[in-house]
Order: structure tokens, then sequence, then C-alpha cells
């Protein structure tokens, strides 16, 4: 290479290295529902807690890099996400082939079956099929949302969209609602914490919670579900779920399996791979 070559080509090589040094150094920017416990909810010392806030803080470490967590209303984030505000989403996240095609998924990282919360001295709702005529509360944007929209014509109920689901238990405790379609997980927390309401039977969806990228963002979409891999070997994805949920994970679940590639297996954005994951 001649050196009037390499004097051209030195700026280039320095600004490459300085846009790399930059990125690592960048923090993470991700966003979630703050009022969806005991995925995330704040801290009384400020900033938040949570199966999820604490997901994305070890992806971030293992990343080597800081991450900045912002709460907002779930059906704000993937419309932000997908303006660049933020890097990936780490609110749940329900898989769905619509939503396959709006967003970049990583695998899965959690069973997502639906439950009904409902008052603790309410009886008349032990299936789907007593439903009709009644008022389900739905957190609006939600795969919930979803699920009971695309399933309202066959049961035969009303749906109450509500900006948090914290909001729609309440709407059924205060009678505004009959019953509150969310995820196992939030609504055993829940349930818990409020003598008032109770769950009832499991629905099972068949889909999982992964975390969003953007449509053009495959190369942080692969180096996340590298990490969700590594996690999943070494069993510290498991530990969180059972701090967090207390029961340990089904062995043949998302928490615990990874797909041969990055993504969802049979969706838009999957990418087989037989690479192994390269962990720290």
């Amino acid at each position: 290479m001649s050196r009037h070559l390499k004097f051209l080509l030195a700026p280039l090589a320095f600004a490459c290295a300085i846009g790399t040094a930059v990125a690592q150094t960048t923090p993470l920017r991700t966003g979630i529902d703050p009022n969806f416990p005991p995925h995330a909810f704040p801290k009384l010392s400020g900033g938040f807690q949570g199966f999820n806030v604490e997901l994305g803080e070890e992806i971030a470490r293992r990343l080597g890099r800081k991450i900045e967590i912002e709460g907002a209303q779930y059906s704000a984030l993937i419309p932000a996400l997908n303006a660049g505000k933020f890097d990936f989403l780490m609110a749940p996240t329900t898989v769905s082939p619509e939503r396959a095609k709006s967003v970049l998924f990583t695998e899965g990282y959690l069973e997502n079956n639906f439950t009904l919360v409902m008052k603790k001295d309410r009886n008349d709702i032990q299936r789907l099929e007593d439903l009709k005529g009644k008022t389900i509360a739905v957190n609006k944007g939600s795969g919930p949302e979803e699920w009971a929209r695309n399933n309202q014509a066959q049961y035969g109920y009303e749906i109450a969209v509500y900006g948090t689901n914290a909001d729609a238990v309440q709407a059924v405790i205060s009678g505004r609602g009959d019953a509150n379609l969310a995820g196992v997980t939030p609504s055993a927390w829940a349930a818990k914490s409020t003598p008032a309401i109770k769950t009832t039977f499991t629905i099972k969806t068949g889909s999982v919670w992964a975390i969003p990228f953007r449509l053009d963002d495959k190369a942080g979409r692969d180096q996340v579900s590298n990490v969700l891999k590594c996690m999943k070997l070494d069993g510290s994805l498991q530990k969180m779920h059972t701090k967090w949920f207390g029961a340990a994970p089904a062995a043949d679940s998302a928490t615990v399996v990874s797909p041969a590639g990055h993504g969802i297996p049979g969706l838009f954005g999957y990418e087989a791979t037989t690479a192994k994951p390269v962990c720290q």
C-alpha cells in the first residue's frame, strides 16, 4: 500500500475506531410499563425493579454497557421504539405473527399464558363460555387485548380498555368490569397483594414473551438473543424466574429452551443458525 493511500485511509480507520468506542460506551435505552409488577414497578428509593428490569440490567452488564430504563404506558412503547427513542423494549411483549411484521423479536424468554382476575366473592366465571355478556378489562395495546379482540365474537363479552393493567384491575375491584384478562404472573402478583381479588383458570395461548427491536437492527437483536441463550445455558435466567415468580420454570419452557437460531421459529425475522452461543 502506498504512503499516499495509507495517509488517506488513516482518518477513516480512526473514525471507525472512535465510532465503535462510542457505541460501546453509549448507554442502552429501553422502555417498560412501570405499573406491571412483578415485571416492572417503582422502587421506594427511586428507579424501577422487577423481573424484566433485572433482566435488562443483566443483559446490559453482559454486553459491557450501561442501561437507561424509561417508564411509559405500554401502548406508547412500540411506536417509540420504531421512532428510534429506544434500542429495544424490556416491557413484556407478546409475540404474534402480526407483531413480528413490525418489530424484530429475540427468542422467547418467558411463557405467556393468560388468566382472569375477578372479585374473590364471585364464582360465576368458571370457563371461557361463562364470559358471555360480561365486561373484560384489558391493558391497551397488550397481548391480552389482542387475544380478547380475536376471541370476542366466539365468547360474546364486552371489552373495556385501560391505559395500564393496574387500572384494569381497579376496574374489576370497583365493579366497572367483571374480570381482568392478563398474564398469569402479573395476575398472581395482583391477587397476592390485593385480598379482594383472585385468579381463575389458566388460558393456554401457546405464545411467549420476547424482546422487540426495530426491523433494521438485526445486529442488536442477534447480540441480545445470544445473551439470552447464554443465560439459559448457565441457569441464571431460571434463577431469576424462581426469584420473582416463586417457582422454577418448566423444563420445556421458553425460559429454559432455546431455538437453534435467533428470533421466533416460523415467524418473520427468524434466522436459523447452527452457531453455538458465545458466552463470557
